[in-house]
């Protein structure tokens, strides 16, 4: 079971070291990843606080399910260590604390409501529109803004102290779904708030689980696109690693081939996007080997699940030759709403 965030199980670690062995950044030797890991169980200000990138991989890899990435961002907070300055962290939590609340009513009370939390700004243009959508309750704004974010800042504690008040906030709605269309809200009420004894009275639908039922239900009006692309696997991914099934479920629905490359699955990197204030050179290196891999292996496109990643990553894959696609308009493009292009993330006026 992956544990909440705070709760890493010194009990359940014996020191093997393979979680930061495998770290896809560190690089660390098998000696060195069990020195680490022993001085994370001491809380010692270990080398791997200001190494790592929050990417959360050791969580995924670890055989004992301990949970280090837990240990290491509570020990970040509690030494001052973060990926991005205190007046970023600050800004980031201001601006997105500030996003309007909207609540859209859907033509079917019977039907989930569909959470586009305050990452409207970074998705496609009028995505709730789609038919895939049709009769859904569209919410969006700071109340249904899950905090994960700081999972990457560095205050954990902020995203716990909020908790609460996102599951209420859905819960409120009254439906008995809510499909997430950020992976970091699906995380939060799937895996975080129970991890931290929080009760969360409605199921919790992944968008690619949606997408997926759609398109199981259209049937025969799916067109198979018969294309490659690449996927990005966001980072937050690793504490809910079933919902790759998910995606690989779209794929499959829509005729595409995810093709198989080095940086997917538990060798997924980062986008880069958090490490662009303090590390602007490994951002861009990350961003480049993502693309320079993809490309490589024949991909056409790199399809994003993440907001965030593909409001980061669209500029960069459309310089060099990738069509970036939300993963939500590939289902579109198969289902005749749109033609297969690239449908770049396009700067608008918001946060």
């Amino acid at each position: 079971m992956i544990r909440g965030i705070l709760m890493f199980n010194a009990d359940s670690c014996d020191e093997c070291g393979s979680c930061l062995e495998q770290c896809p950044d560190a690089q660390y030797s098998r000696e060195k990843a069990i020195a680490e890991v022993r001085a994370l169980k001491q809380g010692l200000t270990a080398d791997i606080l200001s190494t790592c990138i929050t990417c959360m991989a050791c969580n995924e890899s670890c055989p004992n399910g301990a949970a280090p990435f837990d240990r290491i961002s509570m020990l970040q907070e509690q030494h001052g260590i973060r990926l991005v300055s205190g007046g970023r962290a600050r800004m980031i939590e201001t601006q997105l604390n500030s996003v309007p609340k909207r609540i859209i009513a859907g033509s079917d009370s019977r039907l989930p409501a569909l959470s586009l939390c305050v990452m409207e700004h970074a998705l496609p243009p009028n995505m709730a529109d789609s038919g895939l959508f049709k009769g859904l309750t569209i919410v969006s704004g700071s109340p249904y803004y899950s905090r994960v974010v700081h999972l990457h800042t560095g205050m954990p504690s902020l995203t716990q102290e909020h908790a609460a008040d996102f599951i209420g906030n859905l819960a409120a709605l009254g439906r008995k779904e809510i499909v997430f269309v950020h992976d970091d809200c699906y995380v939060m009420a799937a895996v975080l708030a129970p991890g931290y004894g929080i009760e969360v009275p409605f199921v919790c639908v992944h968008l690619a689980d949606w997408l997926s039922r759609v398109l199981e239900e259209k049937g025969s009006e799916v067109q198979r696109l018969g294309k490659k692309i690449a996927f990005q696997r966001p980072c937050i991914a690793r504490l809910a690693p079933w919902t790759d099934r998910y995606i690989d479920t779209v794929f499959r629905l829509t005729g595409i081939e995810r093709v198989t490359r080095r940086y997917d699955g538990m060798n997924a990197t980062c986008c880069g996007i958090g490490l662009m204030e303090k590390y602007p050179e490994r951002s861009r290196d990350l961003v480049q080997k993502n693309i320079a891999d993809a490309l490589k292996h024949g991909a056409e496109a790199m399809v994003f699940g993440c907001p965030s990643c593909y409001a980061f990553m669209s500029a960069p894959c459309m310089a060099a030759g990738l069509a970036p696609i939300f993963i939500s308009d590939l289902a579109c493009m198969a289902l005749g709403e749109i033609p297969f292009e690239p449908r770049p993330h396009i700067r608008r006026d918001s946060v």
